[in-house]
């Protein structure tokens, strides 16, 4: 498999998952960063004037990336992570999918959440990525064993 695990993380977490996927699966590894890096008081999900709190709000909001140098082009399967944040992507992740195209591959949606699973993470992507096909993977929470990542991306239908 030709993949490769793109991934967002703001604080850490999602980004100790995205590398051992990457490890696990033999796929190359490629982080989306922010132009503006988010800090703890950006992350504060309780105040409504936070950043983060700004941005999931407006479904429009579209914040800059650092670079657009990601190398999708190369790839057919795009393991695509990121945090959850109000039960569905960051909109930093549809700005990803808008910068680059995707037509003709799968990506392969994954997270780390603290109490919350995909929802409807997929279907909220979908317009920012036409011609791709975008598929619910699964959280990667916590300790994650090398030999259950490679089984779960060997058996997945792609």
């Amino acid at each position: 498999m030709n993949a490769l695990v793109a991934y967002f993380s703001a604080s850490g977490t999602t980004a100790k998952a995205a590398k051992a996927l990457a490890k696990a699966s033999g796929a190359d590894l490629y982080e989306i960063k922010p132009a503006v890096p988010y800090t703890s008081t950006d992350l504060n999900w309780m105040d409504k004037r936070s950043r983060s709190s700004v941005e999931m709000n407006d479904k429009h909001s579209r914040p800059a990336l650092a670079d657009t140098d990601a190398p999708v082009a190369g790839y057919d399967v795009i393991f695509l992570g990121f945090p959850i944040w109000w039960y569905t992507a960051p909109t930093i992740i549809n700005t990803f999918l808008e910068s680059y195209d995707f037509s003709g591959k799968t990506i392969v949606l994954f997270a780390t959440s603290g109490g919350s699973g995909l929802g409807k993470s997929a279907a909220g992507l979908r317009a920012s990525a036409p011609g791709a096909r975008i598929v619910d993977g699964r959280l990667l929470n916590g300790r994650l064993n090398a030999d259950e990542l490679k089984t779960w991306v060997s058996g997945l239908k792609l």
